[in-house]
């Protein structure tokens, strides 16, 4: 699963207390969802559950996760709660959606969550913390699910696929755990600059988007990359400096990609007409909850005891102000930073945040 893929057809690398109730998305059982079907790709910002069966030290079905998720208990999200896909789904009136571990006893027609721990653009990134399954590897998880759909629907499955929403966030690791690691970024800094890797990356997701694509998506979200220099591992393991407080050449690098994405999107729309892409803009939605919202902590502490690389340590109570933190771990957001970045996003007419239209026009198209 560590081997670098090249050719798509070819990878086989694969509720607390003191919360405020205005960030609990309540979803009526009367109400009619935006979209009748979801689908989900990505990492570990979306991960819920598909790294469980997996040999990495990349999955969380443990305590304290999970700890303010319906129920109190770990499903695999990285999180104390919900993830952000998680309340876009709830705004779009639909219930939490499976993953695809689970595909076989759910019902597939109103989507599957795809996204793996570590997973990347790059097939080698994220391999030294496991086995993950990679974007190339989710695209041809969701091929094999549209088989089974076509048996479903017959000739009517394209009809179906077009009014679905697809979902992706992916390229954390990308980063974090490739170009800026120890074990791989010391050779891909010599042969790539920022701005070389950037193009890197973008021109093998457009690879992925169109194949996406070509399978049936019509109404994307597309995710930007957050400001990870700000995080609390970057920002421990490095001991940043900065005037932000953040680690300046993990957020320029990462502002190069977002650059290229949001042109990537413009081409994509000029390209397929039948089709919408949008960009959420996560970086400036991270950056924007720095005081925020009743938030105390930001860049150097997480609510959880964690190691400076690393996630939650199993069965460590958790600070019990949950909601002052930004960052539950020492990547991941709060489930509260979570609903309040969504909650900002989703229908808002800020250009700058979604682009070209906010999630609720798509999903009415």
């Amino acid at each position: 699963m560590a081997e670098c893929c090249h050719k798509l057809t070819s990878c086989a690398c694969a509720l607390v207390d003191n919360w405020h109730d205005s960030n609990q998305v309540k979803v009526s059982s009367h109400r009619k969802p935006e979209v009748p079907c979801f689908f989900i790709f990505g990492d570990s910002l979306s991960d819920n559950g598909n790294n469980n069966v997996l040999r990495t030290v990349a999955k969380v079905n443990y305590p304290p996760y999970g700890i303010d998720f319906p129920g109190g208990k770990p499903t695999g999200r990285f999180s104390n709660g919900r993830t952000a896909v998680d309340i876009i789904g709830q705004h779009l009136g639909l219930h939490f959606i499976p993953p695809h571990i689970n595909a076989s006893s759910v019902d597939i027609s109103k989507g599957l969550n795809y996204a793996s721990g570590a997973a990347g653009i790059l097939c080698e990134s994220g391999y030294m913390l496991g086995e993950r399954i990679t974007m190339d590897q989710q695209l041809l998880n969701h091929l094999a699910t549209i088989s089974e759909l076509a048996l479903m629907k017959g000739s009517k499955i394209f009809d179906h696929l077009s009014k679905c929403l697809y979902y992706v966030n992916i390229g954390s690791n990308d980063y974090v755990n490739n170009y800026f690691s120890f074990q791989l970024g010391y050779w891909r800094r010599y042969f790539y600059t920022p701005e070389r890797y950037a193009t890197l990356l973008i021109e093998r997701y457009a690879v992925q988007l169109k194949a996406l694509h070509s399978y049936g998506a019509r109404k994307f979200l597309v995710s930007g990359l957050g400001a990870y220099g700000c995080a609390p591992v970057v920002v421990l393991l490095t001991n940043a400096t900065s005037k932000s407080g953040c680690v300046d050449l993990v957020n320029d690098s990462v502002q190069l990609f977002n650059t290229k994405l949001k042109s990537l999107v413009d081409e994509l729309n000029r390209e397929f007409t039948d089709s919408k892409f949008v960009m959420l803009n996560s970086y400036d939605l991270l950056l924007g909850l720095s005081g925020a919202e009743g938030f105390k902590h930001f860049y150097n502490s997480s609510c959880c005891v964690a190691p400076r690389a690393g996630l939650c340590q199993p069965e460590k109570a958790p600070c019990p102000n949950r909601s002052e933190y930004i960052f539950w771990d020492n990547f991941h957001p709060s489930d509260k930073a979570n609903a309040v970045m969504v909650g900002q996003a989703y229908s808002t007419d800020n250009r700058t945040i979604l682009y070209p239209i906010n999630i609720s026009s798509l999903a009415k198209l």
